[in-house]
């Protein structure tokens, strides 16, 4: 299965969330996933990749080249696609993924988690999307969710996306749903 991963880029994170995302890129090669990700080297991309990599496994890099200015650039993925625009790279991780894992980050993966769940209400996909709540990090997004949805600014009818605190259950509700 390719797992499309988000998170942050960031050098400045706590050891923490990157020792959860190595740990998820490690299992996600021994249980031979591939991964698919905005392409970075560093924060939870880099320390995903890096768990795949060290472990044999399949990584898909999709980043537009200008990316680099900004971040580095992961150069051992099995396969890089480069995208010109932000929004291409973000309809290439949905061609190119069976599932979305949500991992700790700022604004950029807000943006891919909110577009990634609008899309899916919108029946533009009907792919399993997991936030991975490591160290309760979303909780205050949840809580706003779920604010919203309470005040009527949501519809309920379903749930869109699944709420796991470990790798042990990421990979749980993708066998049940997989």
């Amino acid at each position: 299965m390719n797992i499309c991963l988000y998170g942050s880029g960031s050098r400045k994170i706590d050891k923490i969330y990157t020792d959860a995302a190595y740990e998820l890129g490690c299992q996600m090669a021994k249980k031979g996933h591939t991964l698919v990700f905005g392409g970075g080297d560093t924060g939870m991309m880099g320390a995903c990749a890096k768990g795949i990599h060290d472990n044999d496994g399949k990584s898909i890099g999709i980043a537009p080249e200008w990316i680099g200015d900004f971040e580095p650039l992961c150069e051992t993925c099995t396969e890089f696609i480069y995208v010109d625009t932000m929004d291409e790279r973000k309809q290439e991780f949905l061609n190119n993924s069976d599932a979305f894992i949500i991992s700790p980050g700022g604004i950029g993966t807000l943006d891919e988690f909110f577009e990634i769940i609008t899309l899916k209400k919108l029946k533009h996909h009907d792919k399993k999307i997991i936030v991975f709540n490591v160290a309760d990090f979303f909780d205050t997004m949840l809580a706003m969710i779920d604010e919203m949805s309470e005040k009527g600014f949501l519809y309920k009818q379903e749930e869109i996306f699944e709420v796991c605190k470990s790798i042990d259950e990421i990979f749980s509700c993708l066998d049940r749903c997989y």
